[in-house]
């Protein structure tokens, strides 16, 4: 078989130097023994036999006009580079005497065969697409985190929410996604990454969609339950997903890379609550039973990553590693092969030329699920796989303890729980923080008026800040499309012979009060807005029930934009971390990090304003993000791909309950003190940092 040879790639070589490229050529050919069950031959035309000679990846091109089948060099090119090379060979035969003299061979010989194989197939066109939609799926996740904080304020207006069940729902996602990431990362280890995220991310899209229609707390909180389970399997999923992708040079940048797209959820999620929220009058009704106002479309906007990386899904490939540690050899060739030429012709060399015909695999057993694919009803086979599977999950989950894994296992949950503890702690710190200063600032500016003697008059302005006391309001008073903003508040007063109608409250309350023959219409005072009050001949006539209350547009965009400086401030962070993961170690990326952030924390004692408050938030996010890139390469990195996304989907759901954890506590202190979450945040920080230094370096190690 003939193939043109692209001779402007070779210019200036001798004929010399060819012929002794060929001489070399059968020594290196004894490279990768591959057990494949069959001899494929595909529609390109070119047959690979089980006989075919094995190559080695760092032997030169042959591939020139006129040759023989017995001359052919494998083409070990890397990236176009048209010669051996040696630094990799070099490290190739000192990890092979190290496993030699380990005694893991045999455990890691597919691990370094697929080493080579990705680093024949290259970096090119289909990374980039996986990155782009595996990144949607990310970014997905950090919207996640930010709807519900953003919608509160909205939603109570509408489901007129106590202070407790604000409180649930803000900790319900954060439960959903650790229940998701436990679950769907011990799946996807026995079914398969690609599946298992289309599923999770199906999931997520179906009850956000839903969330955003419902009208009671309990459905709004039941979907948003099941929201975050569906998203909860995206970050564990993710990372292993696109590292079985790329070559061990490429990972950690990559990767890195990868983490951004986290970051651009939160301005996404910023940005969009900025734009769409404040505009109460976008949205319909239906009667008084069915309101859609603009937090509901935030909550259908915030959706739209998940559903374009549901759509990019569907043309990506399964793993081939989780193929092949399956036993699904064929399936496995064919995804690597098309990864192979993608990449290639994206390149210009649609000629190179998939060499590896076998691949060594570990053999799976089976045969216990298999025997009931053909005996009992639909639903016992359906019981015995279920059942099979869930034993098999566990398993896995519990391997994570034995010897060999034990003590990464523990120092990474350390790590990630520290971790998480005190970014989340402080992410839900820093805006009740500013919450609390203007909370003040406006407390500060309250007026307060003294035995007001008030008759025949109609009030039919706003009142804002304000508190009466002792006052009378008598014969023929009027309260007429009146809105009572925020902290407006009657003590020991006396209302006769009075008129309210079209009224809307916030915090308006009416206390000691006596109130005789007095008509409330279409009002929202009610019941729960009297305390210690003695009503004598009122009515109460077309009750307005829930709370429909008026919007502070001012403060909600202090706190979106509060969020937007926090994400965006991650940028320099994410960015200095993609360019020396691979340069100076995940570890001292990790611990470095963490200890950096810890310092960071000391400097909140000198916060007394907000802007303060918000600078240190942007140094923080930004210190702190190198961080969390060096934990989730590491985590990849550190477990064999049999438990890779088991292992990633416990740490991660280990982390969500510290941020249920960190957060419930650090937001308990706002106006209190804020020397306990800052000690908390620093000591948190300073353990897993040093922690951190005890961990193996992973830079140089084939993913497992």
């Amino acid at each position: 078989m003939e193939r043109s040879f692209r001779s402007e790639n070779y210019t200036g070589w001798s004929c010399s130097f060819v012929a002794a490229s060929k001489a070399l050529s059968k020594l290196f050919i004894t490279g990768l023994e591959i057990s494949f069950q069959y001899s494929p031959v595909f529609r390109d035309g070119y047959g690979y036999q089980e006989d075919y000679p094995p190559q080695e990846e760092d032997a030169a091109s042959d591939v020139t006009e006129g040759h023989d089948e017995d001359d052919q060099m494998y083409e070990g090119e890397y990236q176009g580079i048209p010669h051996p090379d040696e630094v990799k060979a070099a490290q190739r035969a000192a990890r092979a005497a190290a496993r030699a003299k380990a005694g893991t061979e045999e455990e890691e010989s597919l691990a370094e065969e697929y080493e080579a194989i990705m680093e024949d197939c290259g970096h090119g066109r289909f990374q980039w697409t996986l990155f782009t939609v595996t990144g949607l799926a990310l970014m997905a996740d950090g919207a996640e985190c930010f709807v519900v904080g953003f919608v509160l304020p909205s939603a109570e207006k509408d489901m007129c929410l106590s202070n407790a069940n604000k409180g649930m729902l803000g900790l319900i996602v954060y439960l959903g996604m650790m229940v998701g990431a436990f679950v769907w990362g011990g799946l996807a280890d026995k079914l398969g990454r690609r599946k298992c995220l289309t599923m999770a991310l199906a999931i997520n899209c179906v009850f956000a969609f839903l969330s955003s229609f419902a009208q009671g707390y309990g459905f709004f909180l039941f979907f948003r339950l099941f929201s975050g389970i569906g998203i909860g399997g995206s970050v564990p999923i993710v990372y292993s997903y696109f590292s079985e992708f790329l070559s061990m040079d490429k990972r950690g940048e990559h990767l890195s890379w990868l983490c951004m797209f986290w970051m651009m959820g939160g301005i996404y999620a910023s940005f969009t609550a900025w734009g769409i929220i404040p505009h109460y009058g976008w949205g319909f009704s239906m009667g008084t039973e069915f309101q859609f106002h603009s937090w509901r479309l935030f909550v259908l906007v915030c959706a739209l990553p998940a559903i374009f990386s549901l759509i990019g899904l569907s043309f990506m490939p399964e793993s081939p590693r989780f193929l092949l540690e399956n036993a699904k050899h064929d399936e496995g060739w064919m995804i690597l092969k098309q990864v192979h030429d993608i990449n290639w012709r994206a390149k210009g060399e649609p000629e190179r030329v998939f060499t590896v015909s076998q691949i060594k695999a570990p053999k799976q057993d089976n045969e216990f699920i298999e025997i009931q694919s053909s005996t009992g009803t639909a639903f016992q086979r359906w019981a015995v796989r279920s059942a099979t599977l869930t034993k098999q999950v566990l398993k896995n989950i519990l391997s994570l303890m034995s010897p060999d894994l034990r003590l990464s296992t523990l120092l990474m949950a350390i790590i990630w729980f520290t971790m998480a503890f005190s970014y989340y702690g402080l992410s839900v710190w820093f805006p009740d923080m500013i919450k609390h200063l203007q909370h003040e600032e406006y407390e500060s500016k309250i007026k307060v008026f003294h035995r007001e003697r008030v008759h025949h008059f109609t009030f039919n302005f706003s009142l804002e800040n304000q508190i009466h006391k002792e006052g009378e309001y008598i014969i023929y008073m009027c309260f007429v499309g009146l809105q009572l903003n925020y902290s407006v508040k009657f003590e020991d007063s006396l209302f006769e012979d009075c008129y309210f109608e079209d009224i809307r409250s916030t915090d308006t309350f009416f206390e000691n009060c006596t109130i005789k023959s007095t008509v409330f219409y279409n009002t929202d005072l009610w019941e729960e807005k009297f305390i210690h009050c003695r009503l004598e001949n009122t009515t109460f006539l077309h009750s307005k029930k829930g709370c429909h209350l008026d919007f502070r547009e001012d403060n909600d965009v202090l706190i979106y934009l509060v969020s937007f400086l926090g994400s965006l401030a991650v940028l320099p962070g994410n960015i200095i971390s993609a360019l020396f993961m691979d340069k100076i170690g995940r570890i001292k990326m990790i611990g470095g990090s963490m200890l950096i952030s810890a310092g960071c924390t000391f400097f909140l004692f000198l916060s007394f304003s907000q802007a303060a408050i918000i600078a240190w938030q942007c140094l923080f996010c930004g210190t702190s993000v190198a961080a969390w890139n060096g934990i989730e390469v590491i985590t990849v990195e550190l477990y064999p791909a049999a438990k890779r996304t088991t292992a990633f989907g416990v740490l991660n759901a280990l982390c969500k309950l510290a941020a249920i954890l960190g957060s419930s506590i650090f937001a308990s202190f706002v106006g209190i003190t804020k020397v306990v979450p800052i000690l908390l945040s620093f000591s948190a920080l300073v353990c897993g940092g040093l922690i951190a230094f005890k961990l193996p370096e992973t830079r140089e190690k084939v993913l497992l």
